[in-house]
């Protein structure tokens, strides 16, 4: 029987789960943590292939560079922890090599750059027809300031930093062939919260914090099922320009979900947007059990919303 792509990750947690970890913290996070006394090494992993997360026709190399970087430093920022230093990998079929290899980085160079991000070895290799790309994230924070997915707790507001739904939304508009929408523009280069995720890494009101990748359909499962809490989410409060499809079940938006003390949320969505310009929005509480209640201006609605799987 075929498994979809999280039970195939809990399947292989559960497989090295009893294996030596030699202080990282085993698969359920955004990144591996490494404690390291007071301060803590974060890693993570992320892997782009063409025509499943770009199309080479639609994207510019430095359009696909800027945004191999930014997903993988985006699940840096979800721990709560700086970016300092990346991995690339990348094969190349001939198609690819020499004009395009020199404009992706040439992008990744600038957006390093920009981000204050590294570059410390990696390795290149031929393909056959497809490029793929992968790059490993590094980033480092107090240990203190560590947002896990396991951290969340009955009665926490549920928030999104941004807006959601733009990335699955230009995604359509590129399949559409409108390719200078802003939606368009967005979905081809990403973003990484990169201020927003070491800010909010400092405030102890926040407890659980994860990036958007899959769509919150997705995403606020897992963080229901690492803390093992119920969720109630208020559609009418998810903030986003476009049908609430593309903010629940798309991928890509890389904004920040979050879970905080409830009494605080006020101020801290002053204070975040104050320290950053990011509005940070409550669309959602934490409950006790084990299901999400997807609420449409407080009645349950029978919409199936699904989040973004590969297989």
């Amino acid at each position: 029987m075929k498994k979809g792509e999280f039970s195939f990750i809990s399947d292989i947690a559960t497989m090295f789960g009893s294996l030596p970890h030699h202080g990282f913290e085993p698969i359920g996070d955004d990144c591996t943590v490494l404690s390291m006394g007071e301060e803590a090494l974060v890693m993570t992993t992320d892997m782009l292939v063409e025509d499943v997360h770009f199309l080479r026709g639609a994207s510019t190399a430095e359009e696909v560079a800027e945004k191999s970087l930014m997903v993988n430093i985006s699940d840096v920022a979800a721990m709560g922890a700086t970016p300092m230093a990346t991995l690339l990998s990348i094969a190349l079929p001939k198609s690819a090599q020499g004009e395009w290899a020199e404009g992706f980085m040439r992008g990744y160079y600038e957006a390093s750059k920009r981000e204050g991000v590294a570059l410390v070895g990696g390795d290149t290799t031929a393909a056959k027809d497809k490029i793929a790309i992968n790059v490993v994230a590094i980033g480092r924070a107090p240990l203190s300031c560590i947002k896990r997915r396991s951290d969340a707790k009955v009665g926490d507001a549920i928030c999104v930093t941004g807006k959601l739904g733009i990335s699955s939304k230009g995604l359509v508009d590129i399949m559409l062939g409108d390719m200078n929408t802003e939606a368009a523009k967005a979905h081809r280069r990403g973003q990484a919260r990169t201020a927003e995720g070491l800010w909010l890494g400092r405030r102890s009101e926040v407890h659980a914090m994860m990036d958007i990748s899959d769509g919150i359909a997705s995403d606020i499962k897992h963080i229901m099922e690492q803390s093992g809490v119920g969720a109630r989410i208020f559609m009418e409060q998810i903030p986003t320009d476009y049908d609430i499809r593309y903010a629940t079940t798309g991928g890509e938006d890389y904004e920040l979900l979050l879970t905080l003390d409830n009494d605080s949320y006020e101020e801290i969505a002053e204070a975040l947007y104050n320290a950053t310009g990011t509005i940070l929005t409550k669309i959602g509480e934490i409950t006790l059990g084990s299901d999400v209640e997807w609420l449409d201006k407080g009645e349950p609605t029978n919409m199936e919303l699904r989040g973004f799987t590969h297989f």
